[in-house]
C-alpha cells in the first residue's frame, strides 16, 4: 500500500535512472495528455511531495519560457507503482495497466495503475500540491505548522486528521494505525484529547524514515530507530492486520474498527489494542 516512504523511494530509484537523460519517446495512456510528445526534453529531477510525486522535465530551450518547463505529476492511489527496466526490457505487469511510459537511451520507466496522471507547468505545481501541509519527509518539515493544523479541528477524530494530507502530508492508514499505536492513542479519539500530538507525530516520522531503504515495511523499530522484525513469517507491524493477534505489549487480542469522515466518506479500518488504546470522549 503506497505511503509518503513508497513514494520517496520512487522518487529516488525514478531520479536516479533518469534525471539528466533526454527522453526519447514518452506515452501518456490518459486521453487528455495521449497526443503529448516529449521526447528531446530532458529530465531535470525527480522529487516526491508527500504521496505525490513530481517529475520536472526542461525543454529543448529549457533556458527560455516557463512554457518549456513541465512537471509530470503522478499519484499511485492504493494500486500504482512505477518500474524501471532497461531500454526495451519486458515488463513485470500487464501493458493494459500501464499509465505513463517514459524511455531514455538508459533506461525504460513505467507507470502501472497510476491513479493520477497529468502534466503542468512547473510554475503552476502549486496548483496540485500546494494545498499539502508540512511534509513529514521533506525539508520543509515544520511540526508546529502541523501541530496548528491538526488541531484547527478539534473535534476530528486524530486518526481521521492524520491521513487528512492539508493538515501533514505522508502518513496513511498502516502509519496512522502504528503511530496511535505508539502514543497509546485510540485513533477514534477526537483531537482536542490527544494532549501529546508533537510526540505522536514524531514517531510517525521516525517510521516513515526508518523505511526509506530497501525490505518489507517494518514498524517495530530498536532502541537506535532501525527496524527489527524482519524476520519470515512474522509481522513488522505493532497492531496494523493483526486482528486477534495478541497484542505485542499486553497480549490483548488486537481489534479491527472502521473510521473515516463523519459523512461515510474515505472509511478506512483501523488496528488497535483496546488495553493500551482506550477510547476516549
Amino acid at each position: 500500500m503506497p505511503e509518503g516512504d513508497s513514494v520517496w523511494r520512487a522518487a529516488a530509484q525514478l531520479h536516479e535512472a533518469l534525471a539528466g537523460q533526454t527522453l526519447t519517446a514518452s506515452d501518456f495512456r490518459v486521453p487528455r495528455f495521449a497526443t503529448l510528445n516529449l521526447a528531446g526534453w530532458t529530465v531535470a529531477e525527480v522529487v516526491p511531495r508527500g504521496k505525490h510525486l513530481l517529475m520536472r522535465v526542461v525543454g529543448p530551450d529549457g533556458n527560455g519560457p516557463e512554457e518549456r518547463k513541465l512537471t509530470i505529476h503522478s499519484h499511485l492511489k492504493m494500486e500504482g507503482t512505477w518500474q524501471v527496466y532497461p531500454p526495451g526490457g519486458r515488463w513485470r505487469k500487464p501493458g493494459f495497466t500501464a499509465r505513463c511510459v517514459l524511455r531514455t537511451a538508459a533506461a525504460d520507466a513505467v507507470g502501472f495503475s497510476l491513479g493520477i496522471v497529468e502534466v503542468v507547468r512547473t510554475a503552476d505545481e502549486d496548483t496540485i500540491v500546494g494545498h499539502l501541509g508540512p511534509d513529514l519527509l521533506g525539508t520543509d518539515w515544520d511540526p508546529a505548522e502541523a501541530e496548528l493544523r491538526v488541531r484547527a479541528a478539534p473535534d476530528v477524530p486524530i486518526g481521521v486528521a492524520l491521513l487528512d494530507q492539508r493538515n501533514l502530508a505522508g502518513i496513511g492508514n498502516i502509519y496512522r494505525c502504528e503511530a496511535c499505536f505508539l502514543s497509546g492513542v485510540h485513533p477514534a479519539t477526537p483531537v482536542s484529547a490527544v494532549l501529546d500530538l508533537r510526540t505522536l507525530m514524531t514517531d510517525a516520522k521516525q517510521l516513515l524514515e526508518a523505511n526509506l531503504g530497501p525490505g518489507r515495511r517494518v514498524t517495530i523499530l530498536n532502541p537506535r530507530g532501525m527496524p527489527v522484525g524482519r524476520m519470515a513469517g512474522r509481522s513488522g507491524y505493532w497492531v496494523y492486520g493483526r486482528e486477534h493477534q495478541p497484542c505485542l505489549k499486553c497480549r490483548t487480542p488486537i481489534r479491527r474498527g472502521v473510521l473515516g469522515k463523519p459523512n461515510g466518506e474515505e472509511e478506512r479500518d483501523i488496528y488497535f489494542c483496546p488495553q493500551c488504546q482506550p477510547i476516549l470522549p
